[in-house]
């Protein structure tokens, strides 16, 4: 008898799963225990060696062991669902991520071009203006040209016809009748 008792496997004490075990997920494979494995732990009882009430017993710790095991197995199958379904969060996630980063550099890009192009406007029109405003100055200039050519003109005219007068009242002899204008 003291063979039968080193050959049974401890006694662990598992509470019975209370509901119905559910299914794994699809991708999750299901593999069932073999039986052979489960016999082979446990050691070959025979009438001879075990009274009733031991071969009762060796029955409840290979059902209490299988219902360890069954528990094991749903926790196991519950982990891998946990980790697959935080794996697809996470990925999602990041596919969002990198949605919002593309659109992101997408609208800078449009404004950067925007921008660009506004600065590209702008310098051609700061050239024009600059253009315009240089053309202005060079026809005041021609303007003020054309007025000094005039003044200097109106100036040798105005010399000539005073020299004129000068001779004529030098030939006839006679005074003119203004003077200059503080004496006269």
């Amino acid at each position: 008898m003291t063979a039968t008792k080193e050959a049974e496997p401890p006694v662990v004490a598992v509470p019975p799963p209370a509901e119905k075990v559910e299914a794994p997920p699809k991708d999750v494979k299901v593999e069932k225990p073999e039986e052979k494995v489960v016999e082979a732990k446990a050691a070959p009882v025979t009438e001879k060696d075990v009274p009733e009430k031991k071969n009762s017993k060796g029955s409840l710790d290979r059902d209490v062991a299988l219902a360890h095991v069954e528990s094991e197995k749903r926790l196991s199958f519950i982990k891998a669902w946990e980790d697959s379904e935080k794996s697809k969060v996470e990925n999602k996630a990041q596919k969002k991520l990198s949605e919002v980063d593309a659109w992101e550099n997408s609208k800078k890009a449009s404004l950067e071009a925007k921008l660009k192009k506004l600065e590209e406007e702008l310098e051609k029109k700061k050239a024009e203006y600059a253009e315009r405003m240089k053309n202005k100055v060079a026809q005041v200039h021609k303007e003020a040209e054309e007025k000094r050519a005039m003044v200097v003109a109106n100036r040798q005219e105005d010399v000539l016809k005073a020299e004129e007068t000068a001779a004529k009242y030098r030939a006839t002899n006679q005074t003119p009748k203004k003077t200059l204008g503080c004496i006269g």
